[in-house]
């Protein structure tokens, strides 16, 4: 099997090392995922149920999905391969006085000894910084448990994509770094759906997420014409 590490872009690693320390400001250049933070939880607790659930959060960075996880009484472990996001993450929990549990490991790496673990897989804004978004839709399938769920979220490859996430979000109105994101590393609904396929997962829904900078308010449904959310179960052994 290859290594883990090798799916990993070491400047996206960087790019996001460097914002560690800015991650739990809700007004810095973290504010969007602060404003989806919310509203993307619930979007997973209406569909799985965290409660006392097994829940793994993979490309954690400084822990805000992962906390709010917590929060909804899911037991937590949060995956980066960032170390300054994962210290950011573990002095930020301390503060909130949950328990989760941060690793610095890949994906591919933890599938290798957790086959098999975990009732929720989330894998949110991570696939669309990966060198190859199929292998960690392998690991991920892999982490889950029959009978379990994944959860996906991420940009689509379209025009009026590039034209909102990348030119209008980093470059017109700065909600975003500079550099975040790829223009051929988004991924359309279709390529993720058959790459969870080609995983062993059962795609149970993909819907659009919409937010909106000005409202600062997320709208679930519609077409995945920006971002977007794919669910998907393991099936059930035979």
């Amino acid at each position: 099997m290859q290594h883990g590490h090798e799916n990993v872009d070491a400047r996206e690693a960087e790019h996001f090392a460097a914002l560690a320390m800015r991650w739990w400001d809700p007004e810095g250049e973290m504010r969007t995922l602060h404003d989806i933070n919310e509203p993307r939880t619930e979007f997973i607790a209406e569909r799985a149920g965290l409660e006392d659930k097994k829940v793994l959060d993979v490309g954690c960075g400084g822990g805000l999905l992962s906390e709010a996880l917590a929060r909804h009484g899911a037991l937590v472990t949060g995956i980066d391969i960032g170390e300054r996001a994962l210290e950011v993450a573990r002095l930020h929990m301390l503060d909130s006085d949950l328990d989760i549990d941060y690793r610095q490991v890949t994906a591919e790496e933890l599938a290798e000894s957790e086959s098999g673990v975990y009732d929720i897989v989330c894998c949110l804004e991570l696939l669309e910084h990966v060198p190859s978004p199929a292998r960690t839709v392998e690991a991920l399938a892999a982490l889950c448990r029959p009978g379990g769920q994944v959860f996906i979220s991420t940009i689509n490859r379209t025009p009026l994509a590039w034209a909102a996430a990348i030119a209008g979000a980093e470059y017109l109105l700065g909600l975003i770094p500079r550099g975040t994101h790829r223009y051929d590393r988004l991924i359309k609904p279709s390529e993720l759906a058959a790459a969870c396929r080609r995983a062993g997962l059962d795609v149970v829904e993909i819907t659009g997420m919409a937010y909106n900078p000005l409202s600062r308010t997320v709208r679930f449904g519609g077409p995945p014409a920006v971002n977007y959310f794919l669910c998907a179960t393991r099936p059930e052994e035979a």
